[in-house]
């Protein structure tokens, strides 16, 4: 039980580092000196007038021997502050510090510091226990009550110290609650180094290596101070235990802020508001975090914003996300993530990037199971509508949007951009397979659009992959269309009630595309049932089958000869016969979507082995492969895009006639899209009860703005423009 002790006077300030942890011939600054920077003329002793005048300023000090000082050192900046062991202050003017509408002046008063090294121009007032930190120079630290440091601080990072025991180690508890995909958090952690650690736990060696590059990544000796960098602002805030934050760092109203680093700088500069209370954390660059927040055991990448008593715990927020008010548990969540109001919850999950999940969802129920061993897997582009209930364990493609329900049971839905409805009055589980490129594209088109105009991160550590089309979504459309050839064959063998010769899937498949690549109405009256999409024995109905095949088709040579495309148009001199050379290779099924990068899995493959078998022995190295595969990743997309539109036209050798053909359908492709982003943000112009609220039209557009200056449409109209001339330039590249 902890109790409150009497120690001897000379402990305060002293012995930092107890003895039995200082390396021979250290002393116990010996940490603390490779973190400060010494000023040019040194510190020196006070003088003797020096100390008579900060006597007169009701100042004290154990040991003004143990206070340095600066040339530059007025003593009138400094009052009512007590000093306690070695205190190092670099300049001290009479001038004042701004941030914002603060004035303050430069000094210290009204404090008490511990063994603290203090940058130029530094201000500290009312701060009422300063101890073990090094603040950088022209700081702020106003109304404070407890800051201090332990000489164990490890700042979030999961490593141990110097004779630590092993249980003391701080632990991630990613995409599940029982703790079996746990992660050690490290400054610098991005989504990938989590996916690839939480994800392959059967892979021994890997996990091995993964913690112990983890923990060679850091000093474990002790002794380290916190440090407060640059041109920080910290004020009005409660306790701040074991913190390291980078410059430009602005603090204000924090109740508690314990075990972290906190990345900042002058051009990513973050922020924390009043209310908030985080433990056990790395805070990316240029985060913001406000109004009551709570996190505990966490990483937030960079650019990524908690609002509004949002609850992170035990959970990891990729880069340019935002989570306000919800609860959070357990969870990898990818970048480009958005989820806000109150009554949202969202639990052992993995999201794979540029998802939404809406008021009222409950991602999360382990009633249906022993245990809380249950996890959620979601594509790219997850988006449970409204008070969506969904049952762990399930699975979700790209780009799958629930509407409002309760789901009853768990579900495996295998087919990308489809809208999913459970029908309780007919008691069956609905699924229109592309319905964004149907009904939806103005948020289609809209999403690479959006998700890359709001990356504001200035250092990107994290590749992501923002086109909606991209191998790992295209690879799950022709995985779609496969079954819908074979669920329409076997929708057509009961609706005709005959038997036909069918041996296996091959044949089903055979004949499934001949009846979807016919005219529609030879489907028409078919009741296309899915297959191992949902664990109930009720049917699952696949509506629109004929319509959302061909959408898919025109989606995958879409995406085919955009990239084909832009392989022509950054090689001016190429032409067909030279492309199909560079391009040509068999076409990759296997693609892993890695924090948000997408490579061949064979690339993965390499990269796990190469981690187990310590070719790759530090998180640089790691970092460093994924760089060298992201800058192959284009020619890897191209080459996977010539090899899909020879799928399409089903040849292994794509002639000349065939792209000129791929090439003037994807031109009505691009004015498909074009007209379907007026036409379905117009709809909301035209609605009745959307006009309702308004008196006239005048008004509407007041408040709304006029369609035709939407940003988005002038973009894809000029886009569309574009396309077309470039694929009339490509034309004459015979």
């Amino acid at each position: 039980m902890d109790r409150v002790s009497i120690v001897s006077p000379e402990n305060i300030g002293k012995n930092f580092i107890p003895l039995e942890y200082l390396p021979k011939g250290k002393d116990e600054y010996y940490q603390r000196n490779k973190q400060t920077n010494t000023p040019e003329s040194g510190w020196r002793h006070l003088r003797s007038i020096e100390i008579e005048r900060l006597v007169k300023n009701h100042n004290t000090a154990d040991d003004w021997d143990e206070l340095l000082v600066t040339d530059e050192f007025d003593t009138r900046q400094i009052k009512n502050t007590q000093f306690f062991g070695l205190v190092r202050l670099g300049r001290v003017r009479n001038t004042i510090l701004q941030h914002h509408d603060l004035k303050v002046p430069s000094g210290i008063t009204n404090s008490l510091i511990i063994s603290c090294d203090i940058g130029d121009d530094a201000a500290i007032h009312n701060v009422h226990y300063l101890s073990h930190y090094i603040i950088g120079e022209k700081s702020i630290l106003f109304n404070i009550q407890e800051m201090h440091a332990t000489n164990h601080a490890k700042f979030g990072n999961g490593i141990v110290k110097d004779r630590e025991p092993e249980d003391v180690r701080t632990w991630l508890d990613l995409m599940n609650e029982s703790g079996s995909r746990r992660v050690l958090p490290f400054d610098g952690m991005i989504t990938a180094d989590a996916y690839l650690w939480a994800k392959y736990i059967d892979d021994k060696p890997l996990q091995e290596n993964l913690k112990k590059i983890t923990q060679n990544s850091f000093d474990n000796r002790r002794g380290y101070y916190g440090l407060i960098g640059h041109h920080c602002v910290i004020k009005n805030s409660l306790i701040l235990k074991d913190i390291k934050t980078g410059s430009n760092c602005y603090i204000k109203g924090a109740n508690k802020l314990k075990n972290l680093t906190i990345n900042s700088s002058e051009k990513e500069r973050t922020q924390i508001g009043e209310g908030v209370e985080l433990v056990n954390g790395i805070i990316g660059l240029g985060c913001h975090i406000f109004y009551g927040c709570k996190a505990v055991k966490f990483v937030l990448g960079n650019n990524s914003n908690l609002k509004y008593g949002a609850r992170l715990i035990n959970s990891f927020l990729g880069d340019n996300s935002t989570i306000s008010c919800c609860e959070v548990l357990n969870n990898l969540i990818f970048p480009a993530h958005e989820q806000h109001h109150n009554n949202s919850f969202l639990v052992a999950s993995v999201l794979m990037g540029q998802s939404n999940v809406a008021a009222g969802a409950t991602i999360g129920s382990n009633h249906n199971s022993r245990s809380n061993d249950n996890e959620i897997q979601a594509g790219r582009g997850f988006w449970p509508g409204l008070c969506t209930s969904l049952k762990h364990s399930s699975r979700f493609a790209s780009f799958v949007l629930l509407s409002k329900a309760d789901y009853p049971a768990e579900l495996d839905i295998p087919l990308p951009f489809s809208l999913l409805n459970n029908n309780s009055s007919l008691d069956q589980l609905e699924v229109i397979p592309a319905f964004w490129w149907l009904y939806n594209m103005y948020a289609l088109a809209r999403n690479s659009w959006k998700f890359q105009s709001r990356d504001q991160r200035v250092k990107k550590i994290q590749n992501i992959e923002f086109e909606t089309f991209a191998p790992d979504t295209v690879e799950e459309i022709f995985n779609a269309r496969k079954l819908l050839e074979k669920w329409t064959a076997k929708a057509s063998l009961r609706h005709k009630d005959k038997l036909t010769k069918i041996k296996n899937d091959d044949d089903l498949i055979i004949l499934g595309r001949k009846l979807l690549s016919g005219k529609e109405e030879a489907i028409n009256g078919m009741e296309v049932l899915g297959e191992n999409m949902e664990n109930t024995k009720r049917n699952v109905l696949i509506l629109k089958p004929y319509r959302s095949y061909h959408a898919y088709g025109d989606m995958l040579l879409y995406y085919a000869v955009k990239n084909l495309m832009k392989y022509m148009n950054s090689h001016p001199n190429a032409t067909f016969s030279s492309m199909s050379k560079e391009l040509k290779s068999n076409r990759l099924h296997d693609w892993i979507n890695l924090g948000g990068q997408i490579m061949q899995k064979e690339d993965l493959d390499k990269l796990r082995s190469d981690i187990g078998s310590s070719v790759l022995n530090s998180w640089e190295n790691i970092h460093n492969r994924y760089n060298d595969l992201w800058a192959k990743y284009t020619v890897d997309k191209q080459k996977h895009a010539f090899a899909s539109l020879c799928e399409i036209f089903g040849t292994e050798n794509l002639t000349l006639t065939e792209w000129e053909l791929a090439l003037d359908k994807a031109v009505t492709i691009q004015d498909y899209v074009n007209k379907q982003v007026y036409v379905t943000r117009k709809k909301d112009y035209d609605n009745p009860f959307r006009q309702a609220t308004y008196r006239n039209m005048d008004e509407m557009t007041a408040a709304i703005g006029p369609i035709d200056e939407n940003s988005f449409i002038i973009h894809v109209k000029q886009e569309t423009e574009d396309f077309k001339l470039l694929v009339e330039e490509i034309k004459k590249r015979k």
